[in-house]
């Protein structure tokens, strides 16, 4: 009996998702090109299990049942296609290649065009859970060639992580890089949602000075509100834990972090298509602040100052950013979605917004309970142009910004950064301000340029110039939308 499915890759991922899909009842074929390691698999995680290993590319490619499945986990740029360029001489017309990793959405265009042309079908499959979501139920966003998914559906959705409805979090997402367009809005996501996290906890730890027992304990009542995610959970162990000498293990840590590429990859996109992804992209610059340590250490010494004690009852304070926390990030996936909507609508993927969000229900870093509000709330509007305009997100915002003021202007005022919630607030007053200070911007780049503007007492679509010292002239230069 040949494979269901091969796997290429078997750092922890690849290992984690052949097991996973052993004991759902696949055969799958083990591929690595150190093949040193196939046997380190079969003698160690995968002893005692129906999994093949294969020691070459035509021993591999052999055991595959046709139409040949075959999944790359390896990692994302020339890897690839290295792996693809050695892949082709052994298959044919109608297999089928799946890119598990982090792949920028233009490469899986590419790559979605360069195997039609050979006769195969190529799908370019987000996964999200880190190790654990791969071993025991992952959220898996595939796009590609559609031909594909009626092979790989069933794998999938059986591999996937599952709603409390019992739903897999894993569904078709659109034509060409759309799933590893999602795939990377999920990841721009998760960069703000750990920002926030970040937030609050200086917020609590600098300004409210709770000691780490009673942040523990603050976020582990907050896993029982509209707060209960995975990055809420993960962080609230975080803070319990102690190293070998009984402090807390999070402050011997070193306060500098790094980014991969998907965040950066979600900002540029926002810039290129005009969506504006104030939180996300905060969020990755505030990564980048963090790297400039040493910077950072010599710019403190010049601009001493120590953070403020806030002064008031701390249970009030706490529920004030427990709502600023939650209204954050309520922004921030109505701003992931929005880009969503932008792309989906420039590359006619016609994406399903509740499926989307119902792929993220369970399985994923950004795994979170009111994820399952957002997919009500595009299966009851699947046009939805904004978060903010379903009454249940309305309601929350609403409710939350008397508080969410509070505690973004006390931030400001104690001298603790909040980049990611001050930046939220700020799109929000932008975003529900029926008027803004455009207009004179735009009559300075007539001025200086003359580019032209719009008046309010025409119709759309007409453009003035004026001649505003009397020396320059009535030509305008271009007109152009900023």
């Amino acid at each position: 009996m040949n494979g269901d499915i091969g796997v290429i890759g078997l750092a922890v991922m690849g290992q984690n998702l052949i097991l996973n899909m052993n004991d759902k009842g696949f055969k799958v074929v083990a591929y690595n090109r150190t093949v040193e390691k196939v046997d380190e698999f079969l003698n160690g995680a995968a002893k005692g299990t129906n999994i093949v290993g294969a020691y070459s590319l035509q021993d591999f490619v052999d055991k595959l049942a046709k139409p040949r499945k075959i999944m790359l986990m390896v990692r994302a740029g020339s890897a690839v296609d290295e792996f693809i360029a050695q892949l082709l001489p052994h298959l044919e017309q109608g297999d089928i290649i799946i890119d598990g990793g982090n792949a920028n959405y233009p490469d899986t265009n590419r790559r979605c065009a360069w195997l039609a042309e050979k006769g195969l079908l190529f799908v370019g499959a987000g996964v999200s859970g880190g190790e654990e979501g791969a071993r025991h139920g992952p959220s898996i966003m595939p796009g590609g060639h559609f031909a594909a998914w009626a092979h790989i559906k069933p794998i999938f959705q059986a591999i996937a992580a599952k709603t409390p409805q019992g739903e897999p979090c894993c569904d078709w997402v659109g034509d060409n890089g759309a799933g590893h367009f999602v795939k990377m809005v999920h990841n721009g996501i998760e960069y703000g949602d750990m920002q926030l996290i970040c937030e609050a906890y200086q917020f609590m730890k600098e300004g409210l000075q709770m000691n780490h027992d009673e942040m523990h304990a603050a976020f582990k009542s907050w896993q029982k509100t509209e707060l209960d995610s995975y990055l809420i959970d993960i962080t609230t162990e975080i803070l319990a834990y102690k190293d070998t000498d009984g402090t807390p293990l999070v402050e011997k840590i070193l306060d500098t972090a790094g980014q991969k590429g998907t965040g950066k990859w979600t900002g540029i996109n926002a810039l290129d298509m005009g969506i504006p992804l104030t939180l996300i992209s905060e969020s990755v610059f505030a990564r980048c602040v963090s790297a400039l340590k040493e910077q950072r250490v010599a710019a403190a010494k010049l601009f001493p100052h120590t953070p403020i004690a806030i002064s008031g009852s701390r249970e009030e304070w706490l529920e004030a950013l427990r709502q600023s926390l939650l209204a954050s990030k309520i922004i921030s996936y109505a701003q992931g979605f929005m880009l969503m909507h932008e792309a989906s609508e420039t590359y006619n993927w016609h994406l399903n917004y509740g499926n989307t969000a119902l792929l993220w229900r369970e399985g994923c870093i950004i795994r979170s309970v009111f994820l399952g509000n957002i997919r009500d709330a595009y299966t009851q509007n699947p046009d939805l142009v904004w978060l903010g305009q379903d009454a249940y997100f309305q309601n929350i915002l609403n409710n939350a910004l008397p508080q969410w003021r509070k505690v973004v202007a006390k931030s400001i005022e104690c001298a603790i950064p909040m980049p990611c919630m001050a930046s939220a607030i700020t799109f929000l007053d932008s975003y529900t301000s029926a008027r803004l200070p455009a207009n004179l911007l735009q009559a300075q780049r007539d001025y200086f340029g003359a580019h032209t503007y719009e008046r309010t007492d025409k119709p759309r679509g007409e453009f003035f110039h004026t001649n505003w010292t009397g020396k320059g002239g009535d030509t305008a230069s271009s007109t152009y939308h900023v």
